[in-house]
């Protein structure tokens, strides 16, 4: 039974760094085409409220799992050749756009009528009502659970290694292989999640009850 070592550290926090990688690209991806969709949403047009409301129905109503086989599989069937790293980043884009988007679209119907109204009154432009009057009130009343969203992101990255992605959970199997102490090793992995995930966690809760505050 091998001893865990400076090499078998280093091995982890590589996998750790793949994770956080993994992480910033699905949440960043996520963001841009999340606020897309969430505009989507509240759009005037019927037709493209019901398709946002579809591909969102789909990537919430299906195991991320199974979504990160159906990108790195069909686009393989495609005739395309791409690397795990790429395909994943691509399923957990989609996936991330699909849960802030809707996220979003709740802060930003939360946002009190008379802000909008009051932008129409001031013949404020579309995007300008948006950008300077609804986005900013949606963004800080959604923010709560969009720190919710980023931890269950990061959780969420341990399942890339069904397709061959090295992140810090694969890391871990590989070096509870070499070392036979599983126990230990995941004990040291479930440590590293704790230790990102619940100062985030902290984060949103402490937001969360100011918010409320604020609002009584």
């Amino acid at each position: 039974m091998a001893s865990i070592g400076p090499n078998e550290l280093f091995f982890l926090l590589q996998g750790l760094k793949w994770t956080l990688a993994l992480t910033v690209i699905g949440f960043i991806g996520g963001g841009v085409f999340g606020l897309c969709v969430a505009l989507a949403r509240v759009s005037e047009s019927a037709l493209v409220q019901r398709a946002t409301a579809g591909y969102i129905a789909v990537f919430q109503g299906t195991p991320l799992l199974m979504q990160l086989f159906v990108v790195y599989y069909g686009v393989a069937l495609l005739g395309l050749n791409v690397d795990a790293w790429i395909a994943v980043a691509i399923a957990f884009t989609l996936h991330a756009s699909a849960f802030l988007g809707e996220i979003w679209r709740g802060g930003i119907q939360a946002v009190p009528k008379g802000q909008t109204e009051a932008a129409n009154a001031l013949s404020l432009h579309y995007i300008s009502r948006m950008k300077d009057v609804v986005l900013p009130q949606a963004f800080k009343i959604a923010l709560p659970a969009t720190i919710g969203f980023l931890v269950q992101l990061i959780k969420g990255t341990s399942l890339a290694a069904i397709v061959g992605f090295v992140e810090l959970s694969r890391a871990g199997q590989i070096v509870s292989n070499q070392t036979f102490r599983p126990l230990t090793v995941f004990a040291l992995v479930g440590l590293i999640y704790f230790l990102i995930c619940w100062p985030l966690s902290l984060w949103g809760t402490g937001v969360e009850r100011r918010l409320q505050t604020a609002t009584r």
